[in-house]
């Protein structure tokens, strides 16, 4: 479903992305893991059309997109959602207005239509008559449930979930990965799942790759990473302080004194 290789993406003299390679099979959650600032969301925002790559090829179902125009890739788009870390909800909006705001805008649907897939996909995500309140009466876990129903709506093929899981306690994180699970059995759709939330990257992946230096220099099914002997991965999946992570580091910044 998607194929990227050789994937490079610099801002200024800083390199994110550098000869990336990374392939998504149809019907597939990959789970991409790494420090903040290692290009994780860099890399969705360059599959997405966001952000341009300075080289590389990226193909979403065989159609080398890079080089498309923007009328060319917004035909793409239309099959690919994108669940944003915060929700990314229109506060002046209510539920029902912020899920259906992709078929308003883009799709020639009559309003019985889309009431009734707001409705629909609402209900999937757990969330059922609630669609006149507005954002500010949600919390953080709702909004991100009412992001994926917004989502769902457009039917995509591909969904990207941006960490899904970050500013929600571990019970309402829980029932998100069960989610993204259920959804990906139900709907048979490929997604990406960029986290640093190791509990999440095991429950939701048939696949892991971790990002670092921007490169892929680790990927395996989540029990082939938990067991791994790799020092970057290992250091990074246990949460240690010391480690070749942090030397690098050191080497880069220089020591705290």
């Amino acid at each position: 479903m998607i194929e990227i290789s050789r994937l490079c993406k610099t801002f200024g003299s800083n390199i994110v992305l550098n000869n990336l390679n990374l392939t998504i099979p149809e019907g597939e959650t990959k789970v991409v893991i790494g420090r903040s600032g290692t290009g994780k969301s860099v890399l969705l925002k360059n599959i997405i059309g966001i952000l341009k790559p300075d080289s590389g090829s990226v193909k979403i179902g065989g159609v080398e997109v890079t080089s498309l125009s923007e009328r060319e890739y917004n035909k793409i788009r239309m099959k690919m959602g994108m669940v944003f870390q915060g929700g990314a909800l229109f506060d002046s909006m209510n539920v029902a207005e912020n899920v259906a705001f992709v078929l308003n805008e883009f799709m020639s649907l009559d309003e019985k239509t889309v009431r009734e897939r707001v409705a629909k996909y609402l209900a999937m995500v757990g969330l059922q008559k609630i669609e006149h309140m507005m954002p500010s009466q949600l919390s953080g876990g709702m909004k991100k449930r009412v992001s994926l129903a917004r989502v769902l709506c457009m039917e995509p093929e591909i969904i990207f979930y941006d960490e899904p899981t970050t500013g929600v306690d571990p019970i309402t994180a829980d029932a998100i990965n069960n989610l993204i699970v259920e959804l990906s059995h139900k709907l048979k759709v490929t997604s990406i799942v960029v986290t640093h939330d190791m509990s999440s990257a095991y429950k939701v992946a048939d696949s892991i790759a971790m990002l670092y230096h921007g490169q892929v220099i680790a990927e395996g099914t989540p029990d082939a990473i938990r067991h791994t002997t790799h020092p970057v991965v290992k250091q990074f999946i246990h949460g240690e302080a010391q480690g070749p992570i942090t030397e690098d580091e050191n080497l880069i910044f220089g020591h705290i004194k």
